[in-house]
């Protein structure tokens, strides 16, 4: 454990925040308090909250109060239906991240250390007032001196090392986790708290995010209806991102968008453009299309914000993702079973007579449905049962996936509430699924094959040569690996201390049965009598015993 006086100071408030929650007794689990030797009585300390508030929703409240680098880490546990019920998932997902403002001079200082002039010098002008602040950035908008409007995205102060320190704490409490919980045996978290940890520190480079902005801009330079704010490179570090500042309504502003005369079933159309394309031909999508970062521009043109939270899909996610939506519309449980075990979220050895039974019952409550009255948002609350129930290991991507979807779902139905994402993403679809026949797809993989077979092919001679030479000098060994070897002898060994212990009793018992009469039963008995009458009880109850364990083991 980091016992230094700064990491024990953030100890003792983490501590106090979760026992006012009622997790005394998760940290009594990892020995926590006695481990930092903190006082007891930190664990009786109990703080009023609200009646009716429910552990899900304790649990979103300690994080709030943890800070930023918690927060973060339960917007990833949202992420992952597989490891918490889908009521805790529900809810962290409504994690907020609203801070108050940080002074302007610190914010100027910060500029100025990381462009080495002072905001009067960058910028014609600098907004006092931030247009948004949360706990990792505060934004500003800023005029450049040729006349451009932008924001600018600036780091807190002193918020890399607070998450420096959170993230050393976040490790140890994983580790003792793994050790000391039922979920530790189930899962790495150790390897889920370093894998936040390296995404966490990326999130802090604001080069990153540009960079993720001007990948947006190169995907969607044929797309009119698409705007994608222009990154200024010469302003922009580690610490700082300014971007080119759009103006428009927010998409789900419905009265401001009539009121403007915006063609509502165009901007829905447009909208579920963005997601399709985004999926099915780019393998690049926005994963944050909250409607607060997605505004409506002249033209009915989209506009996107806050590029941060992304997600990847490789060719072959994507094909997966097309053969199980296939498969699914074709109410085939038995393939679909095969195509989650096939894309690593089912192990092979999973129930897959209970996954199939889950999976059946979900397609049979959507058979007849038309695709278009499928409420997204009702459909994923019932894939997260399925996924907890039976362990079932989403990649991040997917869930992040899923989980823009149902945003996207949500604003679609706002703008239009009769739109069929299902229809536009259908030609989509279509020239995915011919895509992936053309030799530009499969040609590399074949190729690929085609290599390894012939590298395998080539060395044949020369292997069989070795192999035989080996067999002939005697030096050829055979390792048999039997995964069950230990517990398959450990049952013999029992089986055979059983027929021991059987046929000593059987002796005594014959032994002690041929004595007793052969002894003076007259009252008071001797020592000897005692001893063999004593004996022959003993050898009896022992014998009782064993036929009731043979019986017992039978019947198992």
């Amino acid at each position: 454990m980091l016992l230094m006086p700064r990491y024990l100071s953030r100890y003792r408030q983490i501590v106090e925040i979760l026992v006012s929650h009622g997790f005394g007794f998760l940290l009594a689990q990892l020995d926590l308090v006695q481990r930092l030797n903190l006082p007891r009585r930190l664990l009786r300390r109990k703080k009023p909250v609200a009646p009716g508030i429910t552990p899900a929703q304790h649990v979103r409240l300690a994080l709030e109060e943890l800070g930023p680098t918690f927060i973060k880490f339960g917007q990833i546990l949202s992420t992952r239906p597989d490891l918490l019920p889908p009521t805790y998932i529900t809810e962290l997902s409504r994690l907020q991240d609203r801070v108050p403002p940080v002074p302007l001079e610190t914010i100027k200082s910060v500029i100025e250390e990381e462009l080495g002039e002072s905001t009067e010098q960058l910028f014609a002008s600098f907004d006092p007032i931030p247009i948004a602040a949360a706990s990792l950035a505060q934004v500003h908008g800023a005029v450049l001196p040729d006349g451009r409007e932008v924001v600018v995205k600036v780091q807190r102060p002193n918020i890399e090392q607070t998450i420096r320190l959170d993230l050393d704490i976040l490790h140890d409490l994983a580790r003792l986790a793994q050790d000391r919980t039922p979920l530790g045996q189930a899962y790495d978290l150790v390897e889920i708290a370093e894998d936040f940890a390296i995404s966490l520190r990326a999130e802090l480079d604001y080069r990153r995010e540009g960079r993720n902005a001007d990948r947006f801009r190169a995907n969607f330079a044929d797309e009119p209806h698409i705007c994608i704010p222009e990154v200024h490179w010469e302003y922009t570090t580690a610490r700082i991102l300014v971007l080119e500042r759009i103006n428009g309504i927010k998409i789900d502003d419905i009265l401001a968008l009539e009121a403007a005369g915006h063609d509502r079933y165009q901007l829905a159309l447009h909208s579920a453009r963005l997601i399709v394309r985004e999926v099915l031909e780019d393998g690049f999508f926005h994963a944050d299309p909250h409607p607060g970062n997605i505004i409506v521009m002249p033209g009915e043109v989209i506009g996107l914000m806050d590029f941060g939270t992304v997600g990847y899909l490789t060719p072959t996610d994507r094909t997966n993702l097309v053969r199980l939506f296939i498969v699914a519309v074709q109410l085939d449980a038995v393939s679909i079973v095969d195509q989650l075990i096939r894309m690593g979220v089912a192990q092979p050895t999973v129930e897959r007579r209970m996954l199939q039974r889950d999976v059946q019952r979900l397609l049979l409550k959507y058979q007849g449905i038309p695709l278009k009255e499928v409420q997204f948002s009702e459909l994923l609350e019932e894939i997260r049962i399925v996924v907890y129930q039976n362990h079932l290991r989403l990649p991040s991507d997917l869930w992040l996936l899923a989980k823009t979807l149902v945003m996207m779902e949500g604003v679609g139905k706002k703008l239009y509430p009769d739109f069929d994402i299902f229809g536009v993403s259908r030609p989509y679809v279509r020239r995915f699924m011919q895509r992936m026949w053309l030799p530009s797809e499969w040609g590399p993989g074949v190729l690929r094959y085609a290599t390894a077979w012939s590298d395998l092919i080539g060395n044949l001679p020369q292997q069989t040569i070795r192999l035989l030479g080996q067999l002939e000098r005697g030096e050829l060994t055979v390792k048999l690996h039997l995964t069950d070897i230990d517990r398959t002898t450990g049952r013999l060994d029992r089986i055979a201390n059983r027929v021991i212990l059987s046929v000593l009793l059987a002796a005594f018992i014959v032994a002690l049965a041929l004595l007793i009469p052969t002894v003076d039963l007259t009252w008071p008995w001797g020592l000897l009598t005692w001893i063999i009458v004593l004996s022959f009880m003993v050898m009896c109850i022992l014998a009782i015993w064993l036929i009731w364990s043979i019986f017992r083991s039978g019947r198992m």
